[in-house]
């Protein structure tokens, strides 16, 4: 059977240490790809009307889920541009909290941990004032030629942003069987009913803080 990044990647048992994060768009790139919920493949969504690139590599979090229906989003700061459904050990350093017209879209602030330029930073503040000037301001503009205002606020820490990988991971284990289809619910992977549904084990504990 064909593993799903979203379903299948399993997340360690501390959120506090390096998680995984699957990449969709390499930094530097136009092409807005999306995952592709029934395949698990990627999908090309857009190319971005504004005269803007992603500003570092962006993707999900497997096993968490969002208000919006969506995997939680992560940006991961890295020296090189990363390819498409690639898994990253992203260590989280801070949160960036969206509000665009399909309502509240927070995306994580990560930075790769096995790349030494970043490795050692441990929370936004760390990291120079005009890089994460930079990263706002990109939200505020790239979907401004399509009209659609985002409000970007400003960048909160590691603490704010393990409390919002927290809250997705448990909506996630909430949602977990209607995600994947089991028990005649709606399955989003496909779009149609789940039929004769197979139970599914869980690979691992949801990850709990370290106390």
């Amino acid at each position: 059977m064909a593993t799903h990044p979203w379903h299948d990647v399993e997340l360690p048992r501390y959120i506090e240490d390096p998680i995984p994060a699957v990449i969709e768009i390499a930094r530097g790139s136009k092409v807005k790809f999306e995952l592709d919920k029934a395949s698990g493949l990627l999908r090309v969504d857009r190319i971005l009307f504004s005269a803007v690139h992603y500003p570092a590599n962006y993707g999900f979090i497997p096993r968490t889920y969002c208000d919006d229906g969506d995997p939680l989003d992560i940006l991961v700061f890295c020296q090189e541009a990363i390819s498409g459904l690639t898994i990253m050990r992203a260590k989280v350093i801070g949160v960036v909290r969206m509000r665009d017209d399909k309502g509240e879209d927070d995306k994580l602030v990560a930075v790769h941990a096995d790349d030494p330029e970043y490795a050692d930073y441990s929370d936004v503040s760390q990291l120079p004032s005009h890089r994460m000037r930079e990263l706002k301001r990109f939200f505020e503009d790239y979907k401004a030629l399509e009209h659609k205002r985002v409000l970007v606020r400003e960048p909160q820490g590691r603490k704010e942003a393990l409390q919002v990988l927290r809250q997705a991971i448990r909506l996630y284990d909430s949602e977990r069987d209607r995600l994947l289809g089991l028990g005649g619910a709606h399955d989003p992977r496909s779009g149609k009913l789940a039929s004769a549904p197979k139970p599914r084990a869980r690979k691992a504990a949801r990850p709990r803080a370290r106390k």
